[in-house]
């Protein structure tokens, strides 16, 4: 039986068995592509950051000073964030168009089932891989 005819008999399932594929390879990419132990570090002192700006309330010299090492911790996040969008930016697109090809006509609102189940399964696969 040929891949079309699958998804044609189970539309709803394959939907969310694609996004899933589609989710682990790009968490995948994400682990190989970025430094993880920098993006962690990162991330906690943005933690440290949110706290010392509770705790600055009124000072805004304080806040000042904390919002911009927020600032600068969120530029590096988000430069390490975009290499593995480039390298899996046009692979996507392609498929994209390939599902919305196949789907239109079989299953209304197919998008939703794709968004929600890319959703579960990124929060799935980013905790079982330990990914940032």
């Amino acid at each position: 039986m040929a891949i079309k005819e699958l998804i044609v008999l189970y539309p709803r399932t394959s939907i969310i068995l694609i996004s899933f594929l589609i989710t682990l390879v790009m968490t995948l990419v994400t682990k190989k592509s970025t430094d993880q132990n920098r993006m962690k570090e990162l991330k906690g002192i943005q933690k440290a950051c949110q706290i010392k700006l509770k705790d600055a309330r009124g000072n805004a010299d304080e806040m000042t000073k904390i919002n911009k090492q927020m600032m600068e911790c969120s530029m590096e996040l988000m430069k390490h964030s975009f290499k593995p969008m480039l390298i899996t930016f046009i692979p996507i697109l392609l498929i994209f168009w390939w599902i919305r090809t196949v789907y239109t006509g079989i299953l209304a609102g197919w998008i939703w089932w794709y968004i929600g189940s890319a959703i579960i399964s990124s929060i799935i696969l980013r905790k079982v891989f330990d990914v940032v």
